[in-house]
C-alpha cells in the first residue's frame, strides 16, 4: 500500500509540473513560428510605449545607415530649437560652405541653391520628406557654426544616448567607410528624437509644399517613405504606419526606420541592408519596406497587453525586527502591464524577488522595502517596487537593547574594552604584588624591635 501510494504522489506531481511548464513554452513555440523570415541584414522591432524588444535580428551589427542617418541631425537641430539657441522661424542662407562640404552630385536633394534664404522648419522638412543632403549642411552650420563642429556633437549625441556601435562622419549618411551605426543604435536615437513633436509631425508628412523663396518658386515635396506616401507607394502604403525616415545607398543598401500605431499598441522599426529584386513576375520589390509591412501585421496579430500586476495585489509577508508585530505584507507600487504573446498567461511569469528580509521596526506604509522582477523564459520583462501595506511601530526596550549590542560589537569599542581588561588585571596584579611586599616588610621589623630593644638597667 506504502509503495502504491508513493507512486501515485509521485505521477501527480509529474503532471503538475508538466502543465507548469508546457505553457510559456507553446508560448514561445506559437510566437516563434509566426515570427517572419526577413530579407534583410539586420532588423529591430520594440514597444514604443514600454521599450520591449518584440523582434531583433543582428540588432548590433555595424552596418551603414545612408539617410536614416538624418534622424540624428534633425534631433540636434531640435534640441537646439527647444534650448532657445533657434526657432523654427528662423531664417537660413545657404552658404557655398553648407552647399559643397561632403555633398555628392547623384545625392538626394530638394534644389537647394547657394544663397536661398528658408526657415529652420522648411529646411527640416526638405531633409526629412525628401531626404535633401544640403539641407542637413545649412541646418549644421546654424546650430554648430560648421558641418564639422556639428559631426563632432552628432558623435558626442550618440555616446551620450549609450549607443555603441556608432560613428558619423557627415550630417548626411553619404557612404563613407567610417561612417556606421547599429539597428539598435539608431532606435535610441530614433526614440530620442520622437520626445519632440515637430519630429514626428515633419516624419509622418506624405506631401509637403514649401512656399516660394529669394530663389525658388513653390516645391512640393513626396516623401521618399512609400508606407506612408499615396500613388507613388507601389504597393507599400501602410494605414498604420506614422514616419519615419528611409535611407538607401548601393553599400548600405535599403534601410528603413518606421512606426506604426494599431489602437493601444505602437511599435517602432528599423531595418538595415535591404536589397530591391525583381521578381519572377516582373514585380521590383523593395524589402526595407516589405520586410517593415511584415513586422508591423506579425506584431499587431500576436501580441497584446496584459495586466500582469495590481497595486493592490499582495506578494507575500516580509519578517520585522524591534517590534511586537513581526510581520509586513507587501505589494507592488503600482500596476503592471507588459506587452505578451497572444495566449500567454500571467501566472506563467517567473518572479524573482529581491526583498529586505527581516526589515528593522519602525516600517511606514508605502515604504519600499524591494523589488520585483518578472522574466519569462529567462528574458526580463519589468521590474516593480515592493512597497509596505502597513505601519509598523518600533518597540522601545527591543530598540534599546538592540542599541546597546550594536555599540559592544563594535571593533573600536571591542579593543577599548580589552585594553581596559588589560589595564585592571596589571593594576590587580600590581596591587597584589605591592600587599605581599609590604607584609613581608612589616615582620622583619616586629621581630627586630622584640629582640633588640633597650630593657633598662637592673639594680
Amino acid at each position: 500500500m506504502k509503495t502504491n501510494r508513493f507512486f501515485s504522489v509521485f505521477l501527480l506531481m509529474v503532471l503538475l509540473t508538466s502543465l507548469l511548464i508546457t505553457p510559456p513554452a507553446l508560448a514561445e513555440e506559437t510566437a516563434s513560428q509566426a515570427a517572419p523570415q526577413l530579407h534583410s541584414k539586420a532588423a529591430l522591432l520594440v514597444d514604443a510605449n514600454t521599450g520591449a524588444v518584440v523582434y531583433a535580428l543582428n540588432e548590433h551589427q555595424e552596418l551603414y545607415p545612408a539617410s536614416t542617418t538624418k534622424i540624428m541631425t534633425a534631433l540636434l537641430v531640435l534640441e537646439a530649437v527647444d534650448e532657445g539657441k533657434l526657432s523654427m522661424g528662423d531664417e537660413l542662407t545657404a552658404s557655398r560652405a553648407a552647399m559643397t562640404t561632403g555633398l555628392s552630385e547623384d545625392g538626394s536633394t530638394a534644389n537647394i541653391k547657394e544663397g536661398e534664404i528658408m526657415t529652420v522648419e522648411e529646411y527640416l522638412t526638405c531633409m526629412l520628406v525628401v531626404s535633401a543632403n544640403e539641407a542637413c549642411n545649412v541646418l549644421a552650420e546654424a546650430v554648430s557654426g560648421s558641418v564639422e563642429a556639428f559631426v563632432d556633437a552628432m558623435n558626442a549625441k550618440a555616446e551620450e544616448l549609450g549607443c555603441e556601435n556608432t560613428h558619423f562622419v557627415n550630417t548626411s549618411g553619404l557612404h563613407d567607410s567610417q561612417h556606421y551605426t547599429s539597428a539598435w543604435d539608431l532606435y535610441l536615437i530614433t526614440a530620442e528624437a520622437m520626445k519632440y513633436d515637430a519630429f514626428m509631425r515633419i516624419c509622418d508628412t506624405a506631401t509637403a509644399t514649401i512656399p516660394a523663396t529669394n530663389l525658388s518658386e513653390a516645391r512640393t515635396l513626396h516623401t521618399s517613405n512609400y508606407l506612408i506616401g499615396a500613388w507613388w507607394s507601389r504597393g507599400y502604403l501602410y494605414d498604420d504606419a506614422h514616419g519615419i525616415k528611409t535611407g538607401s545607398t548601393s553599400q548600405a543598401g535599403h534601410c528603413l526606420v518606421s512606426s506604426a500605431t494599431r489602437g493601444s499598441l505602437s511599435f517602432i522599426s528599423v531595418v538595415l541592408g535591404a536589397d530591391r529584386v525583381t521578381l519572377d513576375d516582373g514585380e521590383i520589390r523593395t524589402y526595407s519596406f516589405y520586410d517593415t509591412r511584415l513586422l508591423f501585421d506579425w506584431a499587431f496579430d500576436n501580441f497584446s497587453y496584459q495586466t500582469v500586476l495590481t497595486s493592490d495585489e499582495l506578494i507575500r509577508d516580509v519578517g520585522v525586527a524591534l517590534s511586537k508585530t513581526d510581520r509586513v505584507s507587501v505589494h507592488p507600487a503600482e500596476d503592471v502591464e507588459l506587452l505578451l504573446p497572444n495566449g500567454t498567461d500571467p501566472a506563467d511569469l517567473e518572479r524573482a524577488l529581491d526583498l529586505q528580509d527581516p526589515v528593522d521596526a519602525p516600517v511606514s506604509q508605502g515604504q519600499s522595502l524591494g523589488t520585483m522582477t518578472l522574466s519569462l523564459d529567462g528574458r526580463e520583462l519589468a521590474t516593480v517596487e515592493l512597497l509596505a501595506m502597513a505601519d509598523v511601530e518600533a518597540d522601545g526596550l527591543l530598540v534599546f537593547w538592540r542599541n546597546v549590542k550594536d555599540f559592544f560589537s563594535k571593533t573600536a569599542v571591542r579593543v577599548v574594552l580589552i585594553v581596559l581588561g588589560v589595564l585592571i588585571l596589571a593594576l590587580v596584579l600590581w596591587k597584589l604584588t605591592l600587599g605581599r611586599r609590604r607584609y613581608r616588610y612589616g615582620r622583619s621589623v616586629g621581630r627586630r624591635s622584640r629582640g633588640g630593644g633597650y630593657r633598662g638597667r637592673r639594680r
